[in-house]
């Protein structure tokens, strides 16, 4: 069958690495990833299911790693050679439509009992990802036994597979694992209705972030920074209150706090610089009670302290790698900064993040961030589209393998 398969290449992975600082997404055309015939996955053992990908979503982390970007942490939690594609709405051999929800705990790896985490429903928290009746893999898309999504065929335990809704289109389908990833992190901001929650960055995560806080959370104020003007529309139609640039939202911080600044004089986005090359920090005296950063750069990360109140709450929703930021206001205004990684069992609605998902895709019109789909041939524009989409007006890029499958059925 046809596959987009990841090798175990050093040399491979720092070409990707030199051509994406040239151009983002440029790691397909040079890096590790190719288009490659390979046998279909075998089910590993009982309670294993066929699923075969109808769309396929490209992620953030799946660009990372296809431009040779992914963080050295992840190397002992992937084997080789395996297939990206972990936000998949696919078909069981019966006609039924799942989506697929890719971490591989315990239940996925027959290991009994399961550890405390998967045994109440908290799988981002699993101890055994490396172990079992698997291959190493965080998730399905990095484990060289489960296949992925990036495929004609990958194999999924019945504890990963959730039955889409006859209603529910492929396209609002391929949403639920984001929109579950951005949902978590909302509900981590732990704001009250009273409180200012900013989101930085408006690609997929970001929205699908705003769209969970103005749903679930219902601060006073939401404030996003979003780069393009598609980004600012979508921003305010999923229920943000002001959407500005990422170097304005300093100054609409203040004004929706109430907060005086000092530290900097002019214009918040340009500070003037020092001798010796430093630049003087804009700090606030005040400052928004919850930051979602679904960037997970140097940057927004750093953007986060400063926008941040005393004692107030970052969360990291997007994936960051090694990053070299200042954390002295972290110390010095005791801010907590928290992880929102995946999914599993959210003790304020009292319900599963997936059951969550589906419920804020549908409601929200979460389908209408799909821009574009590809076939499995075309990876090369379709990766270079994902990673430019903000720029190009675009949101999600996903893989289309319907149109594969009736050229090429397994």
């Amino acid at each position: 069958m046809k596959a987009l398969q990841v090798e175990r290449s050093l040399p491979r992975f720092a070409v990707a690495r030199a051509a994406s600082a040239v151009a983002p997404g440029r790691g397909a055309r040079v890096g590790p990833l190719r288009l490659a015939e390979i046998d279909p996955p075998a089910p590993p053992g009982p309670g294993w299911q066929r699923v075969r990908p109808r769309l396929a979503g490209i992620c953030g982390s799946d660009l990372a790693t296809v431009d040779g970007k992914a963080s050295p942490w992840f190397e002992p939690v992937v084997s080789f050679p395996f297939v990206p594609g972990h936000e998949v709405v696919g078909e069981l051999d019966d006609g039924r439509r799942v989506v697929l929800e890719p971490v591989l705990g315990c239940a996925t790896r027959a290991i009994d009992p399961p550890c405390p985490a998967c045994a109440q429903g908290d799988l981002s928290r699993c101890r055994n990802i490396a172990f079992g009746c698997l291959e190493p893999g965080l998730q399905t898309g990095y484990c060289s036994v489960t296949g992925g999504g990036w495929s004609l065929a990958l194999v999924a335990h019945d504890s990963q597979l959730h039955t889409v809704p006859e209603a529910m289109s492929d396209e609002a389908a391929v949403m639920v694992e984001p929109a579950a990833c951005a949902l978590r992190g909302a509900l981590k901001a732990q704001a009250g209705r009273e409180g200012v929650v900013v989101v930085i960055g408006a690609g997929t995560l970001g929205l699908c972030a705003v769209a969970a806080l103005h749903r679930w959370v219902a601060p006073a104020r939401l404030l996003v920074g979003a780069k393009h003007p598609q980004q600012h529309r979508l921003a305010g139609e999923l229920g943000a209150t002001d959407v500005v640039a990422p170097s304005s939202l300093p100054r609409a911080v203040r004004r929706a706090t109430g907060s005086s600044a000092f530290g900097q004089s002019g214009d918040d986005s340009s500070p003037p610089a020092r001798a010796g090359g430093s630049s003087p920090m804009m700090q606030l005296t005040g400052g928004a009670d919850a930051v979602v950063d679904c960037v997970g750069s140097a940057t927004s990360l750093a953007q986060a302290l400063a926008i941040v109140r005393p004692g107030g709450r970052i969360v990291m929703v997007g994936m960051p790698g090694p990053l070299a930021v200042d954390l002295t206001p972290l110390w010095q205004r005791e801010v907590e900064l928290v992880g929102a990684y995946a999914y599993g069992f959210e003790p304020g609605p009292g319900r599963r993040t997936f059951d969550l998902a589906f419920e804020l895709v549908a409601d929200a019109g979460l389908d209408r961030l799909v821009s574009a789909t590809y076939p499995l041939h075309r990876h090369v524009a379709a990766l270079a589209h994902a990673a430019e989409a903000g720029g190009r007006g675009a949101v999600k890029i996903a893989f289309d393998l319907r149109r594969e499958r009736e050229r090429d059925r397994i």
